[in-house]
């Protein structure tokens, strides 16, 4: 066991520089709970346009050199923060031509595939010029898939790197990186590299596939996601490979994620309307949320959702039960953007009945922890979920979730059960409408009892912290560390 592990974390989004999801709020608490358990982890991520200068303030110049792609030579300038979050370093990767587009996406552009390969380039070659010799690179998602290649095969002939571990981390395993095979050479790699043992993937080519394949291992955010996606149900055309790397070589990690609980605290966060930390409290936080969105202030349950308006989330089954739904003496607050299809049904529903739909078809942080505390329950029928964070800012408040048993969600909520008065949510388990509703229902029955106040405690009382899961990533370094 090494004594004092070094880690760089290299991702492309770390809140509140950069979030599109899940990925951001993971590269920023994970690090910060690290750091407290002595762990010397640095965080990495490109310096997008669009990061507000005022969180930039204290960031210094620290050096400048080229990385080749292919017959490219693009400069990476780097920036740091010494102090950032709990004493955790953060470094960004200046690069104009790449990074500072006038789109606010940090996807979708069309040289997302060199765009990515020089970030994660200049991430690993970055060691050499800040003095810092990590013993694990630990790369997140596709855009980063090509940094275990990279280091395998190209950096770990250098001294230097020779001793540096890989590790993977899938968050999201439906986004795969693919690309056409013409772009292996703007990514700095050769055809050789175009087989299917290797990144060839149904005829294209993938940097996840990349990432889960020359990783010294793999890791994904929860527990019963590890097992799903190595399932054909679940694994995107990459049960194959992660069936081997976890079953057969034992090198595929599920570590279900906390959340940082000093930042979401209803008994000291700035942005809800009363801070609490009983039901009595929690209820002035609904009435001001019913009187803020026009709707009728009474004791009716609030059902809540925080959420992309997407069919992973569960809006096919939730666009079947609405008219059940609504026929029953709730209200639904929805908070988010995403398909049209939905987001048409949700402004159907709130102009046909303001008195029980507040649709609110935009993004606001603050309001969305209005949402996760004025709430009563909380809807998440996923689709899939590989990790999922409403469903625990949603417990933290107090707000009772109403989910699907897979990933995350199974790893976390546990159905409540009123002989022995444990339990934190409602689940149910087949991709159905009728399930759904069954939950719904379940929940509904026991709103009215005094085995609610019993639940909302249970909820509020949990620990959401990333305690556990910053040890359980210990561990799993050391053993990353210390494999062959």
């Amino acid at each position: 066991m090494k004594e004092s592990l070094k880690i760089l974390l290299v991702s492309t989004e770390v809140n509140p520089y950069s979030k599109s999801g899940g990925l951001g709020d993971v590269a920023a608490s994970l690090p910060k709970a690290l750091r407290k358990k002595s762990i010397d982890i640095r965080v990495v991520l490109p310096l997008y346009k669009s990061i507000p200068q005022n969180l930039l303030e204290n960031a210094r110049e620290v050096c400048s050199f080229n990385v080749q792609l292919a017959w490219r030579h693009q400069t990476a300038t780097i920036f740091a923060m010494d102090e950032y979050g709990d004493g955790v370093s953060i470094y960004f990767i200046k690069n104009d031509y790449y990074f500072t587009r006038d789109s606010h996406s940090y996807y979708g552009h069309n040289d997302d595939y060199e765009r990515f390969s020089f970030f994660t380039k200049a991430a690993i070659e970055m060691l050499t010029h800040i003095d810092f010799q990590a013993d694990i690179l630990h790369f997140n998602d596709w855009h980063t898939g090509l940094g275990p290649t990279f280091l395998r095969d190209i950096y770990r002939q250098f001294t230097y790197y020779a001793n540096m571990k890989s590790l993977f981390t899938i968050h999201n395993l439906n986004y795969q990186g693919i690309f056409g095979r013409e772009v292996l050479g703007d990514m700095g790699l050769n055809d050789g590299y175009f087989t299917s043992g290797d990144l060839e993937f149904h005829g294209k080519v993938s940097t996840l596939k990349a990432g889960i394949l020359h990783a010294d291992a793999v890791s994904t955010v929860s527990q019963t996601y590890a097992q799903e996606i190595q399932t054909s149900a679940y694994g995107y055309g990459m049960e194959g490979i992660l069936h081997k790397r976890g079953a057969l070589e034992g090198k595929l990690y599920g570590i279900t994620n906390g959340i940082d609980t000093t930042e979401y605290n209803p008994e000291t966060d700035p942005r809800i309307y009363v801070n609490f930390n009983n039901r009595e409290k929690k209820r002035e936080n609904k009435r001001r949320l019913q009187a803020d969105l026009g709707l009728p202030i009474s004791d009716v349950p609030i059902i809540s959702m925080v959420t992309r308006l997407a069919e992973q989330k569960g809006f096919d089954i939730i666009s079947i039960i609405m008219d059940e739904l609504i026929s029953l003496d709730i209200q639904l607050v929805v908070l988010g953007t995403g398909e049209g299809r939905y987001e048409n049904m949700l402004r159907h529903y709130g102009v046909w009945y303001p008195d029980k739909v507040s649709a609110n078809l935009a993004f606001d942080a603050t309001l969305a922890q209005r949402i996760y505390a004025g709430s009563d329950m909380f809807l998440m029928p996923s689709v899939y979920e590989p990790y999922g964070l409403g469903q625990l800012f949603a417990m933290r408040y107090g707000t009772i979730p109403i989910v699907r048993k897979t990933g995350g969600l199974s790893d976390t909520v546990k159905h409540f059960d009123a002989v022995s008065g444990t339990g934190n949510g409602f689940l149910f388990e087949h991709y159905v409408a009728s399930g759904l509703m069954w939950a719904i229902r379940e929940a509904l029955n026991v709103y009215h009892t005094p085995d609610w106040d019993v639940i909302v405690e249970n909820a509020l009382s949990g620990d959401y912290s990333w305690n556990q899961a910053a040890d359980a990533y210990i561990d799993m370094y050391q053993e990353v560390f210390s494999r062959e």
